[in-house]
């Protein structure tokens, strides 16, 4: 069945396409043009023109707290490349819309534009509610809503001593941990009786507090921002609030709750409900059967606005439908919210605070464990709603069933208390929920839908069902739950889903790892005969060298059967390129360097002929050099005291700085003394996968420690830790694990976190994914590495001093023994001659690989065999080092 109004063409109808303007291009905005233009008639039916206020295309406002951390704004860009290309929509950014006329169906936008529309979508969001306190708009007074906003905020923060937020709600607790982040010491300041007063009830707001509190922000609750106070110059000064506290600020971010940006409505006489927000059906259709509006903008038919990602993605879906002539009506949304706020876990799903008539609170607390839940059950007892502070593991299987209104599947209070003394507790696992139970509420997705994208749309891993439904893909709330459904699915149909290394090894890299620790096994005969099966292969044996070498004397260096096992980087100590030919990357600790250090740098790569780059580690990477010419290369550099910076292995790559309080006035501690002492401690640490830190000087964090595995940012106390950070292809910010530490016990908590992690996480599994993986999470591993909750903290602390104790830097050991040099030629026949395959081609001065069709501008020329090599010159280590 179809549906006509004004904004569907007639059945039957062919006609030009009409024109369709939308005003904003936010999330919903953006979730609308993916949603119409998803059917194949849209192109013929629409052209469409998007007005819209910001100089970006829609981004991710969710995640906007990333871009404190180093995320740019095209890491969370929503609009896929070449998306409005390919559609023909006009996208004008930086043109807001200023004026609608009704009777003229146009949009007069900032530029003077006069924009005709047949159909006009408002899709205008919000706007950060400020409240009119004297001295609000001084100098050093910000909203949180953009990226703008945040650029501006963390522009004042360099310079500021004390930040206050107004605000304890989920973004207010964002702006408040962003604000710790960068070193601040930071006031929030909420005016109803407790945190998150939406979200949850008096007990778990004051759990949230105590925790927050306990990471060293101050909380005002029960008082409002009275006034401003201003220094001479107009700048901010001091905040002062209703119950007569002042609280000495430099920087106060207002984040008070956001309003509908509805004055266009307004203006153009649509109706708009009495504390805002643009009446719409449940069609999302406005007073004018031509204007629709959707999203934070629109008050929905049941009264609400509406202030969260997921009920305005469904806003959207249901607009793009009425242009469609399509069924569907908004009936409302999911507002269940999970997040992690300044390191502390909170959820609050359905009816939290038990308004449903009948409703029963069960409730579980532990304040030493600083665990708070409570489960409201109805009177049939179902799942109508929960609280979940400081544990919300079970929150991805919860809230589903509390949507679906479905029946708990065991007692409320089995569900909360932990397994212990033999008992196992009730599972709430995904057997629990109906098929029409909704998985992810961003994009309305149920379960029965993800299992069949797996049992019979061919989608076997967790990314595909992902591309195939668009699970998972919105807030990340629910991915934990649906590699579950997943797993479970492929192991009904019968699908092999181990999570064993290899064909070869039935244990995880983990598991292997202890069996090698425990057994004291020496070799990967050994292992394989006595836990496996067959010879091995490429996944395996690499995996079982470095774990081989990890325990062994000589931690990184491989020998006899362990180099048998080692891929092609490791083999030849360097880094395989495109063209066959290899990089070197010397060892620069901090990104300290002498001038002697560059000369012998640039020496080098100017007799071979390498091509030059400064990495993003701060070090020099030097390409183009052939297998027969590395032990040149690296006798000119050892000689010169320049060690293997492995970049070629699964190790410690870099620990990146700034020059701290040396040379930059903002600067409070040495961060190039203690980047240095680091890089070379870890230096060679063979591990899952490659680790990057960094040391910044103060709170302005020039050496982005809080996108590194670990990180480490300079108070005026001591150091905050950071771990579990990643800027690669899946940016993550690291979490807060320590503050204000001494040096001593940043060094040793920063050895347990590397070793519990090289102990426990699959192969290539970054720290990243491990953080997010491991059970219990942050406050696990703040249990295992600071309290030595599992007793292991001794074992942890030797292996890092037998690392220490045992290094070597093996480019110098394979130096010195003919048999490791034997391995460096291109013919085995043939000792010294250049494999011609490589070859280049002149490029900005330098050299790059040649592509098939080009002419060769340069072929390597043969080094010296590399059993007659000799030093071409001596200088101490302390040279490059230092």
């Amino acid at each position: 069945m179809t549906t006509t109004s004004p904004t569907t063409p007639p059945p039957g109808t062919a006609a030009a396409p009409r024109r369709l303007v939308l005003v904003g291009h936010g999330m919903a905005g953006q979730r609308f043009l993916e949603a119409l233009y998803a059917h194949e008639d849209a192109g013929r039916q629409w052209h469409t023109t998007v007005l819209a206020a910001e100089p970006r295309p829609a981004y991710d406002r969710v995640h906007l707290t990333a871009t404190f951390s180093g995320t740019s704004a095209e890491d969370l860009s929503l609009c896929p490349p070449g998306f409005l290309d390919r559609h023909g929509i006009d996208l004008r950014l930086g043109d807001p819309a200023t004026a609608v006329d009704r009777a003229a169906r146009t949009v007069t936008t900032g530029a003077g534009h006069q924009v005709p529309y047949d159909v006009l979508v408002l899709a205008t969001g919000s706007y950060p509610f400020v409240p009119p306190v004297p001295g609000h708009d001084a100098d050093g007074c910000h909203v949180y809503r953009t990226i703008e906003d945040v650029d501006a905020i963390r522009a004042r923060a360099a310079r500021a001593t004390t930040g206050a937020v107004i605000g304890g709600g989920l973004l207010g607790l964002e702006a408040a941990g962003a604000l710790r982040a960068m070193g601040l010491p930071t006031h929030v300041v909420e005016f109803a009786p407790r945190l998150m007063a939406v979200q949850v009830d008096d007990a778990g707001g004051a759990l949230l507090r105590r925790k927050i509190e306990e990471l060293g922000v101050t909380v005002h609750t029960g008082a409002g921002a009275q006034a401003v106070e201003t220094n001479p110059d107009g700048s901010v000064r001091a905040l002062r609030l209703s119950d007569g506290t002042t609280v000495e600020a430099d920087l106060v971010v207002f984040s008070a709750g956001v309003r509908p940006e509805d004055r266009l409505a307004r203006a153009c006489g649509l109706p708009v409900g009495e504390r805002g927000g643009i009446v719409v059906d449940a069609r999302c259709r406005t007073a004018d059967p031509h204007v629709l509006a959707i999203g934070e903008c629109a008050r929905a038919a049941d009264g609400t606005v509406y202030g969260l990602v997921a009920p305005a993605y469904a806003m959207a879906d249901t607009a793009a439908r009425e242009l469609l002539g399509l069924d569907g009506e908004f009936t409302g949304a999911d507002t269940s919210t999970k997040l992690k706020l300044l390191g502390v876990d909170v959820a609050s799903f359905g009816d939290a605070h038990g308004t449903t008539e009948g409703a029963l609170d069960v409730v579980y607390a532990d304040s030493r464990a600083g665990v708070y839940k409570k489960l409201v059950v109805g009177a049939d007892g179902t799942l109508l709603g929960g609280v979940l502070v400081g544990d919300t593991d079970a929150y991805a299987t919860l809230r589903p069933l509390a949507a679906a209104r479905a029946p708990l599947p065991g007692p409320a209070e089995r569900l909360l208390l932990p397994a212990g003394d033999g008992d196992t507790g009730t599972a709430v696992g995904p057997a629990a929920l109906p098929d029409e139970a909704i998985v992810c509420s961003c994009h309305n997705v149920t379960k029965g839908t993800i299992r069949t994208a797996v049992t019979e749309g061919g989608c076997h891993s967790v990314p595909a069902v992902k591309k195939c439904t668009r699970a998972g893909t919105g807030c990340g709330s629910c991915e934990k739950l649906l590699g579950t459904l997943v797993t479970g699915e492929l192991a009904a149909a019968g699908v092999e889903t181990t999570r064993g290394l290899c064909e070869h090894f039935t244990h995880t890299r983990a598991e292997l790892y202890e069996i090698v620790l425990v057994k004291g096994i020496t070799t990967f005969a050994q292992l394989v005969a006595e836990h496996g099966t067959g010879q091995g292969c490429a996944v395996c044996k690499p995996v079982v060298a470095s774990i081989l070498a990890g325990l062994g004397d000589t931690p990184y260096v491989l020998d006899g059967e362990q180099a048998a096992l080692q891929d092609t980087n490791d083999h030849f100590l360097a880094n395989l390129q495109r063209n066959g030919s290899y990089s070197v990357v010397p060892r620069v600790p901090g990104g300290e360097i002498t001038p002697e250090g560059l000369i012998t740098i640039g020496a080098v790569a100017r007799d071979f002929g390498l091509y030059t780059k400064i990495t993003g580690g701060q070090r020099i990477d030097l390409l183009g050099a052939t297998v027969d010419q590395l032990p040149a290369i690296w006798r000119r550099l050892v000689d010169a005291g320049f060690e293997s910076g492995h970049a070629y292995g699964k190790a410690l790559r870099t620990v990146k700085s700034c020059v701290g309080r040396t040379w930059c006035r903002y600067g409070v501690q040495d961060s190039v003394a203690l980047a240095v002492e680091l890089e070379l401690r870890y230096r060679g640490l063979r591990a899952p996968h490659k680790i990057k830190a960094a040391v910044s000087g103060c709170a302005r964090e020039c050496a982005e420690a809080q996108s590194k595995d670990f990180g480490v940012i300079a108070t005026a106390e001591g150091w905050n830790l950071y771990v579990g950070g990643n800027g690669g292809m899946h940016p993550r910010h690291a979490d807060l694990l320590l503050t204000d530490a001494d040096h001593d016990t940043l060094v040793r908590t920063i050895d347990r976190f590397l070793m519990f992690y090289i102990r426990t996480a699959d192969r290539l599994e970054r720290t990243a994914p491990w953080l997010e993986r491991l059970e219990g999470g942050l406050d696990h591993l703040r249990a295992v590495v600071v309290d030595d909750s599992l007793g292991i903290a001794a074992d942890l602390d030797a292996q890092m001093t037998r690392h220490i104790d045992g290094y070597q830097d093996e480019w110098a050991a394979t130096l010195a023994d003919p048999d490791r040099l034997r391995r460096f030629v291109s013919f085995v026949n043939a000792p010294g001659t250049p494999d011609p395959s490589v070859r280049f081609v002149p490029e900005r001065g330098q050299i790059r690989p040649a592509r098939p069709d080009e002419t060769a501008g340069r072929q390597p020329a043969p080094p010296a065999p590399p059993h007659t090599l000799t030093p071409t010159r001596t200088r101490t280590r302390e040279v490059a080092a230092r």
